[in-house]
């Protein structure tokens, strides 16, 4: 991996889900599967890791989906996030380090206390500002409260980042904007503290030039220099989220970026708590790579790595590169929780071989390019890849394979951050594994799928 492995740990991050539903098999294939890969395969090599996630419970999709159901958004943050974790431990998915904000006073505490520093500083800015609120219900709008057009590409958006570009806005921004109950927007002129991305332009563009990055997340980031880069809203006045001095309520973004500062800051400075101290902590990680979906480029490469860098973190140890996954389709059409398309994943590993679906979902993830999950190709995956266990004593090679060896190497190289592709590996090794029983394969299959196990044809 990237950066001084005596330095301390590789940190690898995973977005944390949102609770507004259980986890589906399009959340699996992307970031969590992927984190975990690479974790196993870098501590196979003998490398230090440190694995970061947790639940996403203040982002206000939860509200939405709870006034939907007519229920309270406690019970939907305690009802999936039992089901998120469940469905990770049965993937045998695990993270050093899980948050769970809304039953965490001290997360809650400290990434307030995080906030009043930035602002104290004077490393955000109170401004006036336009936001939206609802003519009919009176809420705030953003992220989930409110859908619209993007303003770059024109495709459906909430107030934050685009799915289809991974462009950001806020809702004032959007094409003719709604609220979630239906009403029309009025604008709002609001005075609260901003992040200026621009100020961060020199070290974003250091951090940007040395890292590992997805051409369509480059393109994104070269088009925001382009334009200008954003002003993110700190906090908003609203009504779910960590709540602030004057009744404001922390952006859920911004909680997220000064909750990874603390924690990972900690985690390496067992004695940082203060802004610098916790900045100044990241000297001591051997690398960072978040692991996430293209939605969510903008946070991970611009608006974390600003933070962080505010804090005091030295640009290089901020962000070695970004894996990035496209999304993974169901039967043609995007999974999605608020339509119900989707395969829950705590369903399928409750009937299916947990380890089968790991490797069917490495085989078929969808990266550099969209996939799509039809039944039909993970039962004929199955049938052709079968899972054993392992023989006590393999049989051994028949003799020198150059070409096995090749695959093998370029195997070890798609579990690589630098180079991440499971798809590959998972191509590379099955044949071997199958065919010359290659004892080699089946110990790097193993990161696949979280067991060392044997196809057998």
């Amino acid at each position: 991996m990237t950066g001084d492995r005596a330095a301390g740990p590789v940190v690898l991050l995973s977005p944390p889900p949102t609770p507004n539903g259980p986890l589906h098999l399009g959340h699996l294939s992307g970031p969590y599967l992927a984190a975990d890969i690479a974790a196993r395969a870098a501590r196979a090599r003998g490398e230090s890791v440190l694995t970061v996630c947790g639940t996403d419970d203040h982002q206000n999709y939860v509200v939405a989906k709870a006034e939907q159901l007519g229920r309270k958004p406690d019970e939907l943050v305690d009802e999936y996030g039992a089901l998120i974790r469940a469905s990770l431990a049965a993937a045998g998915i695990r993270h050093d380090v899980f948050t769970t904000p809304r039953t965490d006073r001290n997360h809650r505490a400290r990434v307030a206390r995080l906030c009043v520093e930035l602002v104290t500083a004077g490393l955000v800015h109170p401004t006036e500002w336009t936001m939206l609120a609802c003519r009919a219900c009176g809420r705030t709008l953003h992220h989930g409260y409110v859908t619209g057009g993007c303003p770059t590409c024109a495709g459906p958006m909430g107030g934050g980042t685009c799915e289809a570009c991974g462009g950001f806005a806020t809702a004032a921004q959007l094409r003719d904007p709604r609220c979630l109950c239906g009403g029309e927007p009025r604008a709002v002129r609001h005075y609260g503290p901003v992040l200026r991305l621009e100020e961060y332009r020199e070290a974003l563009t250091r951090i940007w030039s040395a890292a590992v990055i997805p051409a369509r997340v480059r393109a994104l980031l070269t088009r925001l220099l382009a334009e200008g880069l954003p002003d993110v809203p700190v906090s908003y006045p609203t009504d779910w989220g960590i709540e602030l001095v004057g009744g404001n309520r922390l952006d859920v973004w911004v909680e997220m970026g000064l909750a990874y500062l603390d924690l990972i800051g900690r985690r390496l400075d067992p004695d940082a708590r203060q802004l610098g101290e916790l900045g100044a902590a990241w000297r001591g990680s051997g690398g960072l790579w978040p692991f996430l979906g293209i939605d969510n480029a903008f946070y991970y490469a611009a608006l974390f790595p600003a933070l962080a860098v505010a804090a005091g973190a030295p640009w290089q140890s901020v962000l070695s590169g970004l894996v990035v996954n496209e999304f993974y389709r169901l039967d043609g059409l995007k999974f999605s929780t608020s339509r119900d398309h989707a395969v829950w994943a705590h369903e399928l590993l409750a009937t299916e071989n947990p380890e089968a679906v790991r490797l069917f979902l490495s085989w078929d993830r969808p990266a550099p390019y969209p996939s799509n999950f039809t039944s039909a190709g993970y039962a004929a995956f199955t049938e052709r890849w079968p899972l054993r266990d392992r023989p006590a004593d393999p049989p051994a090679r028949t003799g020198p394979d150059p070409l096995a060896d090749a695959e093998l190497a370029r195997a070890e190289q798609a579990l690589h951050p630098e180079t991440f592709d499971p798809a590959l590996a998972a191509r590379c090794l099955l044949p071997l594994a199958v065919e010359r029983q290659d004892a080699r394969a089946r110990r790097l299959l193993g990161a696949l799928t979280g067991h060392v196990t044997d196809p057998e044809g």
